[in-house]
């Protein structure tokens, strides 16, 4: 038996699955070519929220690279004032976007032990 789903319900299973961030990305118009650096402010398996002053029209196709995700394509779904949603052609794991760049596994430099002789530091025998 299926059960009518209200529109309300709706709304909080998509904002339960979306990620709020800040993120930069660079997002590049696949019509003109043109490149821009923009602040994603929302990211979901399905698309993002961002936060630009940059002029896009509904429908118009993009390209975005995402941090630890890579170039993922879409097109603007809706356009609000300064912000704007995109839909992804391809499901992403917003999660790899979270993980810190990098793959060194070396201690960073202020947590490592000194061992060096210094005059002021007597060592302990």
């Amino acid at each position: 038996m299926n059960m009518p789903v209200s529109p309300k319900s709706l709304d909080v299973q998509e904002s339960r699955a979306r990620d709020s961030l800040f993120l930069l990305a660079e997002l590049t118009l696949e019509d003109s070519g043109e490149r821009h650096k923009v602040k994603v402010r929302n990211l979901s398996s399905g698309g993002m929220m961002v936060e630009s002053e940059l002029e896009v029209t509904q429908g118009q196709r993009i390209v975005v690279e995402l941090r630890n995700i890579g170039h993922v394509r879409g097109q603007i779904a809706w356009v609000r004032s300064e912000k704007f949603g995109v839909a992804f052609d391809r499901q992403i794991n917003p999660k790899l976007a979270r993980k810190p760049v990098g793959t060194t596994q070396e201690t960073p430099r202020f947590l490592r032990v000194l061992d060096a002789y210094s005059p002021s530091y007597p060592r302990q025998r």
